[in-house]
């Protein structure tokens, strides 16, 4: 039997619905248990209790489950009884629901199909309006009114007809509400009877079963008391023998414990004894150091107060030095309320000065803003106008060639009657709006989103076996220069990758030591990029094109600056320069390693500042002597790897990337001047993109017509203007064989006319005699 069960069969259930009960069934499983764990304590069985309550409660707790089945049963039988009308409404419901469907659905089909046939009928009325506008005669006219007369009316007929379905349908809706409400009403009326049947049955069954529960709880009752006095009785004797045996034992437990009391005293009184003569020999020891630490302290005391002495005699020395400070102290004092006073005047000053300069610079900020901002816009109107009247023309042009090849295919398939030949190439006619380059194209990908496509690409550089430049290791330096000297070259990504992990590992002067502690957390991809984006910004680096020339001059620099010893040993040199010497040096680096696009001078004066920083070896910080570590720590584990990778042979050595850098900022700088010209000039003339495909663009649409095509148009020509004549001359043929034919016609009428009239039936000889004698 499982838990759940024996909680059944013991009370109330932790299952049940009601929070009483449900409080009630955990109360008797705690006390159960508390009985269980006590029972234990005493080493009895704790199933045994059970066992007897489970055979005493038995009779009892099955007539309750067997009155629960039957109620239950009763109850469930009851319910289905009840809801047996709700399950046929449902049923109908449900019915309806489905015949409502489908009678939707062929209305809507019927609606559909008359809609069509409507559309049709009135296509077909619109039709023969256009052929009645040409009818000039009276009757014949008036047929076709009639004739679309009688197709409106059969239109008119049918939407009537359908409306008259559809009003039927309706009433015969409202009829079915109204038998649905009185079914409702009488199911209604059925369901309140059966229930109120089946709460008549289940009172009876309920007082049924409480009378026999009743009786089994007497019947359980009597047996309960009368074992419960039988084990009573056998308690009450185990009790009085349990009594007996315990007096027993106790007496003999009182002997035992005399003696070893008798023995205790003993033990402890030699014990006592032995503690009473060693306490007094401590106590003589005692009393000697006593007088010793007497003897001690009356030559401490002496010696304090000489101490006292001499220091009494410091403290009034130190009395006049420290008047003698207070006097200075004054002074001092005066001195610095003075200067306080200049700097108070000088900060006015300044502030004021600062005030000035920032309220011309926010102004000077917002005129720029202004031009700025309408140079931006007169730029967007240009580029829309010209967008405009590019799409426009170009519009015109296509629409024409596309008239040209229609008349080509009618002159070529229906003139000629050939097959028509593809014309040349016209992809040009897919392009909408003004052309773009490839090279525009291409110089708008930024700076940073190349980095973190060739930063992101598997692996490293350094350990490749192959290199995807195409240029074989056995090759001479000289020719691998060459191929990579021109700037327009793509290079791999893997060359790519490795001059700027070079140019991450030896220029970490150009970061600021603020953004390194920034980024040591990050992990080392995330930390190289950061810095690539810090070293590109110094270095005016924006776009793909900038990238690929820095990393074709690092490698063509490989062959110009010599062996790796000598150029490592010609910058140890340059860096060890006396401080005198240096100054010079780094004032001719600040002002050589400009940003190759021509930066601001904040990043220009940025660049100069960390390359002095990195030169400079004179000012012995702390911070500066860990970049230098770092640095040298960098070049030889850069070194060791460039020596192993297939790229070794074109790379410079890290040793000489400080005047790789400086020559590439010499050769790439741009005045500031001319940079703010230059970009006044771009942002208002708009001349971004490339025109030199513009006139090779617009002569493609004459070409669409071959030189070819156009002798055989010119023969056509010819030969059509011929057999216009001959059409002409044919047409003013059939102009007098009309009129002909039309001067017989009255000749006709007028012999008829003569033939039939009524004088010749006057005459002797009718002419209609001559005429058949004649014949």
């Amino acid at each position: 039997m499982n838990p759940h069960e024996e909680e059944e069969d013991n009370g109330p259930s932790v299952d049940s619905n009601d929070s009483e009960e449900r409080i009630a069934a955990r109360r008797i499983r705690i006390a159960k248990r508390i009985e269980a764990a006590r029972r234990e304590a005493m080493g009895e069985d704790p199933n045994a209790k059970k066992k007897e309550d489970k055979e005493e409660q038995s009779k009892s707790r099955k007539q309750i489950e067997d009155s629960r089945q039957r109620l239950s049963k009763l109850t469930t039988d009851g319910f289905e009884l009840v809801t047996n009308v709700e399950v046929a409404a449902n049923s109908r419901e449900a019915q309806r629901r489905a015949e409502d469907e489908e009678t939707v659905r062929h209305r809507v089909e019927k609606l559909d199909a008359e809609a069509k046939a409507s559309q049709e009928r009135f296509e077909e009325i619109t039709k023969r309006w256009g052929t009645a506008s040409g009818r000039n005669i009276p009757q014949e006219l008036h047929d076709v009114l009639m004739q679309q007369k009688q197709l409106c009316d059969a239109m008119i007929d049918e939407k009537n007809k359908l409306i008259n379905d559809f009003q039927m349908e309706l009433k015969a809706n409202d009829d079915q509400y109204v038998k649905d409400l009185k079914k409702q009403a009488e199911d209604i009326d059925l369901m309140i009877e059966r229930m109120e049947e089946q709460i008549k049955n289940l009172m009876k069954a309920y007082r049924d079963e409480l009378t026999q529960i009743e009786k089994a709880f007497e019947l359980e009752r009597r047996e309960l008391l009368d074992a419960n006095k039988r084990k009573w009785e056998q308690a009450r004797q185990s009790r009085g023998d349990q009594e007996l045996e315990y007096m027993k034992q106790r007496d003999k437990r009182v002997d035992d414990y005399e003696q070893q009391l008798q023995h205790l005293r003993i033990q402890d009184a030699e014990e006592y004894n032995q503690v009473k003569i060693k306490l007094e020999t401590d106590v003589q020891v005692l009393e000697q150091q006593l007088q010793q630490m007497k003897a001690t302290y009356q030559l401490n005391q002496e010696k304090l107060e000489y101490n006292f002495q001499v220091l009494k005699k410091r403290d009034e020395e130190n009395t006049i030095t420290k008047s003698q400070q207070k006097r200075k102290l004054t002074r001092l004092q005066d001195a610095m309320n003075n200067m306080r006073v200049k700097l108070a005047k000088q900060e006015k000053q300044y502030r004021e000065e600062n005030q000035n300069l920032a309220d011309d610079y926010k102004r000077i900020t917002e005129q720029f803003k202004e031009l700025q901002k309408k140079s931006k816009h007169f730029q967007a109107t240009d580029t829309k106008k010209f967008y405009d009247v590019w799409c426009m023309n170009e519009e015109e042009a296509k629409e024409l060639a596309r008239k040209l090849l229609e008349q080509d295919r009618i002159i070529t398939e229906q003139q000629l009657g050939l097959p028509l030949t593809p014309s040349e190439d016209l992809s040009f006619m897919d392009n909408v709006g003004p052309l773009t380059s490839k090279k525009s194209e291409g110089a708008s990908i930024s700076a940073h989103e190349v980095l973190k496509e060739v930063m992101s690409t598997e692996g490293s550089v350094h350990n490749d076996e192959s290199d995807e430049t195409g240029v074989d290791a056995g090759e001479d330096r000289a020719d691998q220069a060459d191929k990579v000297s021109d700037g327009a070259t793509k290079l791999s990504s893997k060359a790519v990758k490795s001059v700027l992990e070079l140019l991450c590992d030896e220029s970490g002067f150009l970061v600021e030591s603020k953004l390194n502690q920034l980024l040591a957390p990050l992990e080392k991809n995330e930390r190289s990029l950061m810095k690539m984006d810090a070293i590109f910004a110094a270095l005016g680096i924006d776009t793909e094109e900038d990238i690929h020339k820095l990393a074709s001059f690092f490698l063509r620099m490989r062959q110009s600056v010599g062996s790796v010893d000598g150029t490592g040993t010609q910058m140890v040199e340059s860096l060890a320069l006396p401080a005198g010497e240096q100054g010079g040096q780094d004032t001719s680096v600040a002002g050589s390693l400009v940003p190759a696009g021509g930066e601001t001078p904040a990043a220009s004066g940025m660049v100069s500042q960390s390359l002095q920083t990195s030169t400079v070896e004179g000012q012995g910080t702390s911070q500066m002597d860990t970049e230098q570590q770092q640095t040298s720590g960098n070049q030889d584990e850069t070194a060791s790897m460039l020596s192993t990778s297939s790229d070794a042979g074109i790379l410079i050595h890290p040793n000489d990337v400080f005047k790789a850098l400086r020559k590439f900022a010499e050769e790439n700088k741009t005045p500031v001047k001319e940079k703010s010209k230059y970009q006044t000039f771009k942002i208002i003339s708009g001349e971004e993109r490339d025109d030199s495909n513009d006139t090779e663009y617009w002569m493609s649409f004459p070409k669409v017509l071959s030189e070819k095509k156009e002798k055989v148009w010119t023969a056509l020509l010819g030969g059509l203007e011929k057999y216009s004549d001959t059409l002409t001359e044919r047409s003013k043929l059939i102009t007098e064989t009309d009129g002909l034919r039309q001067q017989n016609a009255e000749l006709r009428m007028l012999l008829h006319q003569y033939i039939n009239s009524k004088v010749n039936q006057e005459l002797e000889i009718p002419p209609t005699r001559v005429l058949n004698l004649d014949v």
